[in-house]
């Protein structure tokens, strides 16, 4: 019985150099990438911003100086002078109160009143000091039972029979500003291992960026 020697794996350079390209490429595509769509996104909403107030600008510097001179990113910055000297009249005394009858005077016009409110209480849950911020994030059998959504405890309602419910907003993706509004008992709502941030980055990704574990148990 002849024993044949093991034959030894031949170093071949060319797969070499194609399996470190490969991996290169990937890890690269993984930097690049969100880069790449964080840097357009962000393009995006500066040459928005910029371009509103461009024109206004332009005809203040024909108006002062004779010429049209425009610096880019001057839109911008106005934009944001805006909104600082509209925080400074809204929470003066004077400005508080004029707010208050503004908005007084837009819940009676009955289009203007359901577009304004929707806005500032979409305004109030997505800022950190909003009243009705998200409290929780949190999965529901949505939209069927044995399937689950994420979802996010708004509210904690009692009821006479002495059950506990909850209020939960179960948002739409990749756009979270919109979706549907449940009362469900406290029994039929799940816990996640998610902040409301990284539950939030879910939904915005579509799902790819997920946990690593889905959590079963129910609130307690």
């Amino acid at each position: 019985m002849n024993d044949q020697p093991e034959k030894k794996r031949r170093f071949r350079p060319h797969w070499f150099l194609l399996n470190h390209l490969k991996r290169k490429l990937m890890a690269g595509l993984l930097v690049v990438i969100p880069l790449g769509i964080t840097i357009f996104i962000l393009r995006f909403l500066f040459n928005l911003a910029d371009g509103f107030l461009r024109p206004y600008i332009e005809k203040a510097v024909i108006f002062f100086r004779g010429e049209g001179v425009y610096i880019p990113g001057l839109g911008m910055a106005a934009g944001l002078l805006i909104l600082y000297l509209a925080g400074i009249f809204a929470t003066n005394l004077l400005g508080s109160r004029l707010v208050h009858y503004g908005e007084s005077l837009f819940a009676r016009i009955p289009l203007v009143k359901s577009i304004y409110t929707s806005s500032k209480q979409l305004m109030h849950v997505f800022t950190a000091g909003g009243k009705n911020s998200f409290r929780k994030a949190v999965y529901v059998e949505f939209p069927k039972e044995g399937s689950y959504s994420i979802a996010f405890i708004t509210n904690s309602v009692p009821s006479e029979s002495g059950k506990e419910y909850y209020t939960v907003f179960i948002p739409t993706s990749p756009n979270p500003t919109s979706g549907y509004v449940l009362i469900l008992e406290s029994h039929n709502v799940y816990p996640t291992n998610l902040s409301v941030e990284e539950a939030l980055r879910v939904v915005m990704s579509g799902g790819m960026v997920a946990p690593e574990i889905i959590r079963t148990e129910k609130l307690q």
